[in-house]
């Protein structure tokens, strides 16, 4: 091709002017509920071959390191929500459709509540699958950490460093309090963690082997290429002895909560977990970039003490919601200051209540939009309703034992599948 022919090159996006959501899903098997590693069988039912990624108009399909979980997204940067949830529906409709004549079906929610991860545990081996080798080799998959993780991403654009250095800014300050909204995991190898966010516990320490792949997963004040450059060099530098083929060496092997991709210049947000249903990440996620866009707007002096916030401080917060989720009490001044609020504690929840009061209801998408927050500011976060659910199947007084039975586990993940397949959001026992 002629230089005359090639494609213009697309300038890239400024802030807000769109997004990429990326969501993850289990496979499991349609009564037991066990995971099924058929991730490659769904994509070859749908394009004829099995391959990393095909391409469905506005949405494509994607696999994972685990073959029992495949990733749905948008094929490119949307212009806005409108319309967004009833698109992942689609796809996940057909994605149903194309797995029951395999005795399988989709389920949501961040782990999967009793997966034995040495156990079942399958690494994708096909296309590309020498990166996911040399992860396994380095880091070995077969833990919760790796095999037992479904996310959603968000990816916000930028166009120069400045526009990188406010957006990195406001969501590393932003990050500490997603579970709060997100938190969707509190149970993996068939007991209550101890955490409503055990995605991100267990994800905090995957990468320990070399511990700046992930750093303290709130990332670095960092605010320029050149510098969040100069913090890439020294992830591959420890690496490097690990990997000698440089198979890891690009700007995804970073493990932090948000990462810049500059490859596509944009921020991928990665410590929210899945919902059970798209309606309900969607809500989240258009929430999250309202108040984005509030702090990326800040003034000099504003913006100044958002990019002082320590990132140890942010590291503790982000600690306390991981393990308490919207309970959690924040209580450093400093940070809510930065936020733009008044330095009086608060819990979480009453945060978020004053994030989306401030930054979201005037928008023109709220009214179609609010509905799953508001469940969550009435019920709690998936993870709470989960427990809630626990609870009231419970034989005994009070609250559930730290094993809930394989049959009462089942009862409520049968219906978090119910709820991905029907598009509707689990509610707390009355």
């Amino acid at each position: 091709m002629s230089e005359s022919e090639a494609e213009p090159q697309r300038a890239p996006l400024s802030l807000f002017e769109g997004y990429g959501i990326e969501l993850e899903y289990m496979i499991v098997d349609a009564a037991s509920l066990d995971v099924k590693p058929i991730a490659d069988r769904l994509i070859e039912a749908e394009s004829g071959v099995i391959e990393n990624e095909i391409e469905r108009g506005a949405y494509a399909w994607s696999n994972e390191l685990a073959r029992h979980v495949i990733e749905v997204k948008t094929n490119g940067p949307v212009a806005g929500f409108a319309d967004v949830a009833a698109g992942f529906d689609s796809e996940l409709q057909r994605m149903h459709a194309l797995l029951a004549p395999m005795g399988a079906r989709m389920l949501g929610a961040a782990m999967h509540p009793w997966m034995d991860a040495a156990r079942d545990f399958e690494l994708w081996p096909h296309g590309s699958h020498e990166i996911y080798d040399a992860f396994h080799r380095i880091f070995d998959c077969r833990g919760h950490g790796w095999a037992n993780l479904q996310s959603a991403h968000l990816n916000l654009p930028f166009a120069n460093d400045d526009e990188f250095g406010r957006l990195h800014a406001a969501a590393r300050a932003l990050l500490p309090i997603l579970p709060a909204l997100a938190a969707s995991s509190p149970i993996f190898d068939g007991r209550l963690s101890g955490f409503m966010d055990a995605r991100l516990d267990v994800y905090r320490t995957n990468a320990r082997r070399v511990p700046s792949v992930s750093g303290s997963v709130v990332p670095e004040p960092v605010f320029t290429r050149a510098a969040y450059q100069e913090l890439l060099r020294g992830i591959y530098a420890d690496l490097a002895p690990l990997d000698p083929e440089a198979l890891l060496r690009s700007e995804w092997v970073n493990a932090r909560g948000c990462i810049a991709r500059f490859d596509r210049m944009a921020i991928e947000i990665r410590v929210l977990d899945v919902q059970e249903t798209p309606q309900a990440d969607i809500a989240i996620h258009a929430a999250i970039a309202a108040t984005l866009r509030t702090l990326c707007a800040m003034d000099g002096p504003a913006m100044a003490r958002l990019r002082a916030l320590d990132t140890q401080a942010l590291a503790e917060i982000l600690r306390a919601t991981t393990r308490e989720a919207e309970r959690t009490q924040i209580v450093d001044a400093s940070y809510l200051s930065a936020l733009g609020f008044d330095g009086q504690p608060r819990c979480a929840s009453d945060l978020w209540c004053e994030l989306i009061e401030r930054d979201f209801t005037r928008d023109p998408l709220y009214p179609a939009l609010h509905g799953p927050l508001e469940v969550i500011r009435d019920e709690g976060t998936l993870s709470t309703r989960i427990l809630r659910r626990l609870r009231s199947l419970a034989s005994g007084p009070g609250s559930p034992a730290s094993k809930p039975t394989r049959e009462t586990l089942r009862t409520v993940y049968c219906e978090l599948a119910d709820c991905l397949r029907d598009g509707r959001m689990l509610r707390a026992p009355s």
